[in-house]
């Protein structure tokens, strides 16, 4: 595999969050680095300056140096890509990025945090849990946090190969289920924020969701702990199979019921009740891991929140603006309520990118319902990701007919196609004390910046 011995590793689709993790997580234990990625951003320019060199633009087999000892791609990466093609041409050994990223996981002692929502707040939230009770932990998180001087990713000590298994340092990384990923990790800790309807075009349906998840939990460690959410009810249902094969893991439940969530709500600063649920997640693993209460209260305080999860960017003709990474209508309505209780008297307007043709149309019904509090919507354009579906496949659907069922169901909705039109109608629209949420997966951040740089803030 790929960490065997030091050597030089080329990432192919190097400016994707988790990627470019696990490329900062290779250089710092002495690898050389290269990478490729379609689009410059500015993920792909930090690691420039970090000192890894990054091809933008179409792929080519130039782009693997004749040094290179192995490559990491991307699942969005087809294997037909002439990178791919090139390194299996020349015997370098090929791995994607969750089996480079599983093979990480056996040589830490490992918590994997997965579910379909909440999994870089809680990753967050645990990593800084672990840092204030002493334990030192690499952290592998799908965000840029303040934290951590605005990277995703931060170094502990290096494992020892041949020390005994509780010698190793601890490894805290997102487990993201998109086509089984999360089938490679070996976690000591495996924590389960919730299961929802999501990436449908591989799984087909919620039962095989469900599934998948208990076969991820069944990856764990002997005398592994799974730590799940009470509250949600395909997660109780997961526990109960999960018991029968793997009575040796210890399961411990976190809910919005609990104590500990009075306690620890007004000491959040980020909103929401779903940000709630994540930290009692995050106090869970800390009390298993016997962190006092004190200290794991003291890290979910201090948690400044993420980049792009209702991260604040300044003023735009007189309304707060927030960038938001929500796409799925759970985590849309999550954000919305978190904006709706954190300004219960302001004027909430969202500016919305869907993410992919096909989770539109699988999701139809719920994305109508999304935007229940919000009192303005504006729509963009889907926005297409290489390599993850086939528009033609994905039926007619469409930003402006979701606008027109979404104003048919109480909420205005407007379907601007021209991101260039949104400047002048914030001048004209936006009033003084509104609050604007630039929400979405796709390029809606480039965006974002794009209008804030144009006002002064």
């Amino acid at each position: 595999m790929v960490m065997v011995s030091k050597g030089h590793i080329h990432f192919v689709g190097i400016g994707g969050i988790g990627m470019s993790a696990l490329a900062r997580l290779y250089r710092s234990r002495g690898f050389r680095i290269s990478g490729s990625d379609l689009e410059r951003s500015e993920i792909t320019d930090a690691l420039g300056k970090d000192g890894i060199r990054v091809f933008t633009g179409k792929h080519t087999r130039a782009n693997i140096a004749h040094s290179a000892t192995g490559v990491v791609y991307t699942a969005a990466v087809r294997r037909e890509n002439p990178e791919i093609r090139e390194a299996k041409r020349r015997h370098i050994p090929v791995h994607t990025y969750a089996q480079a990223l599983g093979e990480l996981t056996r040589a830490y002692r490992t918590i994997a945090v997965a579910g379909a929502h909440g999994k870089s707040t809680t990753t967050a939230l645990i990593a800084l849990t672990l840092i204030r009770g002493g334990l030192d932990p690499t952290v592998i998180v799908g965000t840029k946090l303040r934290e951590f001087r605005d990277s995703n990713f931060r170094r502990s000590r290096p494992p020892h190969p041949a020390g005994p298994p509780h010698s190793k340092p601890w490894l805290v990384i997102e487990a993201d289920e998109y086509r089984g990923s999360f089938w490679n990790h070996s976690p000591e800790i495996a924590v389960v924020t919730n299961i929802d309807r999501e990436h449908l075009d591989f799984y087909k349906n919620i039962k095989n969701i469900e599934a998948a998840f208990l076969k991820f939990l069944l990856r764990l460690a002997p005398k592994g702990v799974a730590v799940l959410n009470r509250d949600d009810r395909r997660l109780r249902r997961a526990a109960t199979r999960l018991r029968r094969p793997r009575p040796d893991i210890r399961i411990v439940w976190f809910s919005l019921r609990d104590a500990e969530a009075g306690r620890i709500a007004p000491r959040l600063r980020v909103p929401g009740r779903h940000n709630v649920s994540n930290a009692l997640a995050a106090y869970r693993v800390g009390r298993a891991l016997n962190i006092p209460s004190s200290k794991i209260m003291n890290a979910l305080s201090r948690y400044r929140g993420a980049w792009r999860r209702f991260d604040y960017q300044g003023t735009l003709a007189g309304a707060k603006v927030y960038a938001d990474y929500a796409h799925h209508p759970t985590e849309i309505k999550a954000t919305l309520q978190a904006a709706r209780e954190h300004f219960p008297k302001r004027r909430i307007i969202c500016v919305f990118q869907p993410h992919h043709y096909e989770r539109m149309r699988d999701l139809w019904r719920e994305f109508v319902g999304a935007f229940d509090d919000c009192n303005g919507l504006i729509l963009l354009d889907i926005y297409e990701v290489a390599g993850r579906e086939h528009k033609r496949r994905s039926g007619a659907v469409s930003s402006a007919r979701l606008a027109e069922a979404i104003s048919r169901r109480g909420t205005p909705a407007l379907y601007i196609p021209d991101s260039r039109r949104l400047n002048p109608f914030f001048r004209e629209n936006l009033r003084r004390g509104d609050v604007l949420l630039m929400m979405g997966a796709g390029d809606i951040w480039e965006t974002t910046k794009r209008l804030m740089a144009h006002h002064t803030n």
